[in-house]
């Protein structure tokens, strides 16, 4: 799979939570597998680098990946699901003793440098929280959406309410939200009993706006069958968990793209004319701030939005707009960048693509850092062309 084909095909899917013990997991291998069983081709990156555990639910023994001719790595393949986890790359008991650069490099070679094939969906496994994993994942990559698992517990929906707010602020599509452990079926009488309350994933998706998969109950072949390697989806086919979980299946890929977008990622040499974006994925839910045209010339930057307008901005314009912590003082906002010191006749050299949200820019005066969010390109001031 190369980068311009991920942004092509691939429905990129990140399966997230706010909180651990959701079963997060756990929903993530029985889709994967539930997908698979329905002929789609599959794979799952197991991005909770520290707390790796998706090979142990799919059955995938330990061991060192081969490397393919290209120096790839060749994922593991267990149930018809490809899969890469820092797992097969480290000792059981050995554990992920990683700085924050470590894990980004980690996962953006478990993306990259993975020879998955061609794929229909790619789910990406994530750790609980908003960190350092969940802003590499929405910045360098071009996510089709997030997922949120919750437990009906109180608690868990007030975390999984800011994990789903996290992803609306780095523009990436909210799927849905699911509801694992909602009432456990007595097995022996079919008694139905609510130990974390219940609906409470239904009125957080109502209360945001997002689409509610459905729900998934407490099953007790769960923890045997993660334990062995067997996903419940193959174990215990018939069960209302097993039911669930194709269910969820289902309705994550008759998800229909809105393709008014420019396609991500991207990056585009303006030195070498390369790479210029073509039309492809959406960007953000707001036609004001959705970027469906990019182009440049000796004038300056070219953006066209879905609402239909044109915008030209200067290189040099944007270069003074820039916002990292080397312009601007984190703190005030107060500008560190003294304009006399941007030539003149400053260029812009490269335009990359900052996940869904965002344009990464870099200049002649090899300046490279800032980033540049769609809401902010839209309402910078600069020369405004005619309507076409």
């Amino acid at each position: 799979m190369t980068y311009a084909e991920t942004a092509a095909g691939l429905r990129m899917i990140a399966i997230s939570s706010g909180k651990g013990g959701v079963g997060k997991s756990t929903v993530t291998a029985n889709i994967a597998v539930a997908l698979a069983d329905a002929g789609f081709s599959v794979g799952v990156v197991d991005a909770d680098i520290y707390g790796p555990s998706i090979p142990g639910m799919l059955g995938i023994a330990s061991g060192k990946p081969a490397m393919s001719p290209d120096q790839k790595v060749i994922p593991a393949k267990a149930h018809g699901v490809k899969v890469i986890s820092m797992a097969m790359l480290s000792d059981d008991d050995a554990p992920a003793i990683l700085r924050g650069p470590m894990v980004t490099k980690y996962l953006q070679m478990f993306v990259r440098q993975v020879e998955w094939g061609t794929l229909d969906v790619l789910l990406l496994d994530l750790p609980p929280g908003t960190g350092d994993i969940q802003l590499t994942l929405a910045q360098a990559f071009p996510l089709s959406g997030a997922v949120v698992v919750s437990t009906p517990q109180d608690v868990s929906l007030k975390i999984a309410r800011r994990g789903l707010r996290m992803m609306e602020q780095v523009s990436v599509p909210i799927l849905g939200v699911i509801e694992n452990m909602s009432g456990f079926t007595c097995p022996s009488c079919g008694t139905v009993t609510n130990i974390f309350h219940q609906g409470g994933g239904e009125a957080i998706a109502r209360d945001l706006d997002v689409p509610f998969l459905g729900k998934v109950p407490l099953d007790p072949n769960v923890v045997d069958c993660s334990d062995e390697g067997q996903p419940l989806v193959r174990a215990a086919s018939g069960s209302p968990a097993a039911e669930s979980y194709r269910r969820i299946a289902s309705a994550l890929v008759q998800t229909e793209d809105d393709t008014a977008g420019i396609a991500t990622p991207f990056a585009w040499s303006l030195v070498e004319d390369s790479g210029q974006p073509a039309p492809g994925l959406v960007a953000t839910d707001s036609p004001a701030e959705r970027l469906v045209a990019l182009d440049h010339d000796a004038a300056g930057l070219i953006l066209g939005w879905a609402d239909g307008t044109e915008q030209r901005l200067a290189d040099r314009d944007l270069r003074l707009a820039c916002q990292c912590a080397q312009c601007r003082d984190e703190m005030t906002s107060a500008r560190l960048l003294d304009p006399e010191s941007v030539p003149l006749d400053l260029q812009l050299t490269r335009i990359w693509s900052v996940g869904n949200y965002a344009l990464g820019m870099a200049f002649s005066d090899g300046h490279a850092t800032g980033i540049y969010t769609f809401k902010a390109l839209s309402t910078m001031t600069g020369t405004e062309l005619e309507d076409v």
